[in-house]
């Protein structure tokens, strides 16, 4: 009896521990798994893929103005015509009985004229007889007239000699309408002269017509027509030939999505493959972008223009051209996949703002300012601060708050506590630029000896000991922070620290870059420093009137810049200005795994991409810039269980045993 309680006593042990060893290899694969990859540093290229069809430059549609049928055909595909050669010959015999029935009908308004020209004459004549008759009336009356006043004859006879001479007189005006009726004949006549002359002229045209030939010199690339084959001329010319003016400058018309025709520029280099020649590429350049709009089941496209020089002559008409346009690239920069751009982790969520990242929301953080509060103006005009109150390189108060959490372990207490001191000493340090420039450097150290002390008061007694081993002797406050300019004595333009953004980043770029001396990287930082007020003020503007008034402010700056500059170094320059207006950045999440492999989300600047990674946006100075380094770790993905469910997806609260 004892035996079977030993025996079952050991069979429950045994059930337990089989059930707590399923239950722990339970627990471990329910645990979250992740896929990661490498942050790599390499080039990146910015493309617009498009599809497109090989045309020639130019393209004449040769038709016809008339009908009839085609009695005689001269050329053929691929035949090489020159402007003004006779490709094909319309029957002519109809419009050569036109072209005589028009002569007839000019010959026969001509002779109207004369006829019309000849009664005019005549009526002319008529008008002298009347004439004639006119003045010996007036003669017979005049000499009856004096016969009467001396009684020698009768009144009457008078009077009949006056009724004579009114007579004539309306005679000679009837005659005179008749010429005018004469002059019009001739008029109308030779009206219908012209009119029948150009009926003669339209139908030697329409002769003329009969006879297709080539506009311009090229090569006959359709035909459309036979021998004997009727055609038609009705609203519309038919289409004969198609003529290729030039064979050796042609084009690709690529349709491009709406989405992407923003990014195409006049110039742009274009590459292109064609499926009769696999694995040859061939170059372009964008000639063209047309404005209007091609819209295809709700799907806009705009065609692009490709030029390219087939002086081989071996791409033809026609042909499917698989285009790419690069519109922008970058070389050694720091690449992310994109597959970790889309990685959400559930729980897992930047710091705060406080902790010097960036903002929770990316869509509502200005790319201007960094997490501390301080805009990028501050820290443009900044310069290394080998002896700041960090303790080592770098600059701003985002950057040292990261360096001190890093270097001396700081706990989250300590953190809070770190934070108000900032906050606390910031008023300080904005008050600084508002002294006289003699007084600034004293202010300067007072604030930064201030902020050390408060600093040190919160450490322990060993972070106190390296945290003051870190404050080098050769700490010049001169150097550190974004109160004004580095002096013209110095020995060599130091960059400013690039947390401050974009335009720090650009400022930066043009004193390495261009190699501006020290003078010149002074003077550089005393235009950051003078608009920096003018920066401030436009905080007081209204939100709609912002964006124009900070466009026309970086626009001061920019020419002001450019005045520093030599004549060597404004052609570098240009190409600087050039690159900064076409480089956009937008928000992006990543998740960085730490030293005890969980993932820690950040929030990102992003530039181009290629389709497959996108160019991680990493300021030197920036909080998050010791994490996102070459080869550190990012996640890529959640990793699946072999029943196919996310180790993320919700279980049962209590597992079903294996027994």
């Amino acid at each position: 009896m004892k035996k079977s309680y030993l025996i079952a006593a050991a069979v429950v042990v045994a059930a337990a521990g089989g059930g707590y060893a399923w239950w722990s290899q339970r627990a471990n694969t329910d645990a979250v798994q992740y896929r990661t990859a490498k942050l790599e540093r390499g080039n990146l290229q910015a493309t617009v893929a498009a599809s497109g069809a090989v045309n020639p430059v130019a393209l004449v549609t040769v038709g016809t103005q008339v009908s009839g049928q085609i009695s005689e055909l001269l050329v053929d595909f691929n035949s090489e015509v020159k402007a003004g050669q006779l490709l094909a010959r319309i029957d002519p015999e109809t419009f050569e009985y036109r072209v005589r029935s028009a002569q007839a009908d000019v010959d026969a308004t001509r002779a109207a004229v004369l006829t019309a020209q000849a009664n005019t004459l005549s009526a002319q004549t008529q008008v002298s007889r009347a004439q004639v008759d006119l003045d010996e009336a007036r003669r017979d009356f005049d000499r009856k007239q004096s016969l009467v006043e001396k009684g020698f004859i009768a009144q009457s006879e008078a009077d009949k000699a006056r009724a004579l001479v009114n007579t004539s007189v309306e005679a000679v005006k009837a005659v005179q309408a008749q010429v005018g009726v004469a002059q019009a004949q001739v008029t109308s006549a030779q009206a219908n002269v012209a009119q029948r002359e150009a009926a003669l002229a339209q139908a030697r045209i329409d002769l003329a017509r009969t006879r297709i030939t080539s506009p311009v010199n090229g090569i006959v690339i359709k035909r459309a027509i036979e021998n004997g084959q009727t055609v038609a001329a009705s609203l519309q010319a038919p289409e004969l030939f198609v003529i290729a003016k030039n064979l050796r400058d042609m084009q690709v018309d690529a349709a491009i999505d709406e989405s992407d025709v923003g990014r195409l520029k006049l110039g742009q280099k274009a590459t292109f493959t064609v499926d009769a020649f696999p694995g040859q590429t061939f170059e372009g350049d964008i000639r063209q972008v047309r404005k209007a709009a091609t819209n295809v089941a709700n799907v806009v496209t705009y065609v692009a223009v490709v030029g390219f020089n087939n002086a081989d002559g071996r791409l033809l008409p026609g042909m499917t051209a698989n285009v790419r346009v690069v519109t922008d690239q970058r070389e050694a920069v720091l690449k992310v996949p994109n597959s970790a751009l889309r990685v959400r982790i559930a729980g897992v969520e930047p710091e705060a703002n406080a902790t010097g990242s960036a903002p929770a929301n990316p869509a509502s953080a200005p790319a201007t300012s960094d997490a501390a509060g301080w805009t990028w103006l501050s820290q443009a005009v900044a310069q290394p601060a080998p002896g700041g109150s960090g303790g080592g390189q770098g600059g701003g108060l985002s950057a040292m708050r990261e360096r001190l959490v890093t270097d001396l372990q700081l706990s989250t207490e300590q953190q809070a506590k770190l934070d108000a001191i900032s906050a606390e000493m910031r008023p300080q340090f904005q008050a600084l630029r508002d002294l006289a420039e003699d007084q600034r450097a004293a202010g300067r150290d007072k604030v930064m000896a201030e902020m050390r002390a408060k600093i040190a008061a919160m450490l322990t007694p060993a972070q106190r000991t390296k945290y003051q081993a870190s404050q080098t002797p050769a700490a010049s406050p001169a150097a550190v922070s974004a109160t004004g300019p580095a002096t013209a004595t110095a020995p060599a333009p130091a960059p400013a620290p690039a947390n401050g953004g974009a335009a720090t980043e650009f400022r930066n770029r043009v004193v390495n870059e261009l190699k501006l001396n020290a003078d010149q990287a002074s003077r550089v930082d005393a235009i950051y420093a003078e608009v920096r007020p003018r920066f401030g003020a436009l905080r007081d503007l209204n939100p709609e009137e912002r964006p124009k008034a900070r466009d026309k402010l970086m626009a001061d700056i920019r020419a002001r810049i450019g005045d520093v500059l030599t004549a060597e170094q404004k052609v570098g320059y240009a190409t600087l200005l050039a690159e900064a207006a076409s480089r956009t950045s937008t928000r992006g999440r990543i998740y960085v795994m730490d030293s005890q492999g969980k993932p820690k989300a950040l929030n990102v600047r992003l530039g181009i991409t290629d389709g497959t990674s996108t160019e991680l946006l990493v300021s030197p100075g920036s909080p998050n810039a010791a994490l996102l380094t070459e080869g550190a770790t990012i996640v890529t993905g959640l990793q699946t269980s072999a029943a196919g469910v996310k180790p993320s997806a919700a279980r049962a609260p209590t597992p079903r045993m294996a027994f």
